[in-house]
């Protein structure tokens, strides 16, 4: 998905074909400092910051410090269906910087510089495509770390999906843009399934066009530490995205997810729905949801949420939801958030009809996730996530956790 060098790739520049200038009001946000190219505007965190206070620095590697981002421990396998292409270019000749993103932290900024390569998906114009594309990254060992880039271009009025899957054994750090033209629709799903030892800090950017509808599924499931900030921003009417996520951490895990919906554009949409499932000593989770309406985005709707189930003592899940407006003129906009144990009453319930008290309690956590499972739309990768929720509740019964 990437090489490695210390060149600094230019940045579009306004009027170009890869870059669409947004013309805002200044906006503030003590969640999102504002962008930059120059590694010397990104001090090294501390852990005070707002940005990384919930986050293990100790636990990254080195990836906010100076590890070298020279490694090449992991393999890549594409397979990209009809009307799609997946070809990885060098920085000079590629089309990054197309959804308009400048790295805000530390990490992203080291990824976007140390970058060699951009693997760029590209749905072509007015393309159906009815199989998903597979990326798939393997990991082989966390010695050496490096950085990954990553581009998908859903042209006009195409219709698709794509699936990045992540695996074994990694140090990485990542920046994903993805870019839809107007009238597009596309599915972007990332899988982070890797091994217990691995380190993932991604940053993902969406900018989506007018009309153009875009579901982002994020499913997680190992890893030592993962923390994915995932954006996206609009530059005409009628646009709509759905983030969805699923995680489920276990001893000693940390998954964290922060989201931010900027709505630059009147009469667009944005729904956020998040849920997951802690169990073992130190297990960790976070979500920071945030959206910021903007002056300029009159008539928009949007809603975050975000559940967490805590299934055994030990665990910890921190769920912090915002909502940033500039404009009363607006349909809607909401947030919500949870964090409970299992429901007594839907284990009696079930008890009382003869179900054991184990199985009752898998058909509870079943029953949490099955409603946000339902809108991935890909039904083998449904299933593929029931299976896996599955094998980590038959391990928290194998160690007594449940």
């Amino acid at each position: 998905m990437s090489g490695t060098t210390d060149a600094v790739a230019t940045r579009p520049t306004a009027g170009s074909d890869l870059a669409q200038v947004l013309e805002l009001s200044p906006v503030e946000s003590h969640l999102h400092p504002e962008g930059s190219f120059d590694l010397a505007d990104h001090p090294v965190p501390t852990g005070l910051e707002e940005i990384w206070r919930f986050t293990p620095l100790k636990r990254l590697k080195d990836l906010h410090t100076e590890a070298a981002l020279d490694g090449d421990q992991y393999t890549v396998a594409v397979d990209a269906a009809e009307g799609v292409t997946a070809v990885s270019v060098p920085v000079a000749e590629s089309a990054r910087g197309v959804s308009g993103y400048v790295p805000n932290d530390r990490i992203s900024a080291r990824a976007w510089d140390a970058a060699q390569s951009v693997f760029e998906i590209t749905v072509a114009k007015d393309a159906v495509v009815e199989e998903p594309t597979y990326v798939r990254l393997t990991g082989t060992g966390t010695e050496k770390a490096a950085a990954g880039q990553l581009l998908v271009r859903a042209r006009a009025f195409s219709h698709a999906t794509v699936v990045v899957e992540y695996s074994g054994s990694a140090t990485w750090a990542e920046n994903i843009e993805v870019v839809l033209e107007d009238g597009a629709q596309l599915t972007f799903v990332t899988i982070q399934d890797w091994a217990d030892d691995a380190v993932h800090v991604v940053t993902q950017h969406s900018r989506v066009g007018r009309d153009a509808s875009f579901k982002h599924v994020a499913v997680t499931l190992g890893g030592d530490v993962v923390r994915a900030s995932t954006s996206t921003d609009y530059v005409g009417t009628g646009g709509g995205v759905e983030l969805f996520g699923v995680y489920f951490a276990d001893a000693g895990q940390h998954i964290e997810h922060r989201l931010f919906a900027d709505h630059t554009a009147p009469k667009t949409r944005s729904n956020v729905l998040y849920k997951g499932a802690l169990q073992g000593q130190d297990a960790h989770t976070v979500w920071i949801g945030n959206v910021l309406i903007r002056k300029e985005a009159e008539g928009i709707e949007t809603f975050e949420q975000n559940d967490n189930l805590v299934l055994t003592d030990g665990a910890k899940a921190d769920s912090v939801p915002n909502l940033e407006i500039e404009t009363g003129e607006i349909e809607g906009a909401g947030h919500a958030s949870t964090t409970g144990r299992f429901d007594d009453q839907h284990l009696f319930y079930l008890q009382s009809r003869g179900i054991p008290e184990d199985e009752a309690r898998r058909l509870v956590v079943h029953g949490f996730f099955n409603d946000i499972i339902r809108k991935i739309g890909v039904p083998h990768l449904q299933e593929r996530l029931e299976a896996a929720i599955e094998a980590e509740l038959s391990a928290a019964e194998r160690a007594g956790a449940l």
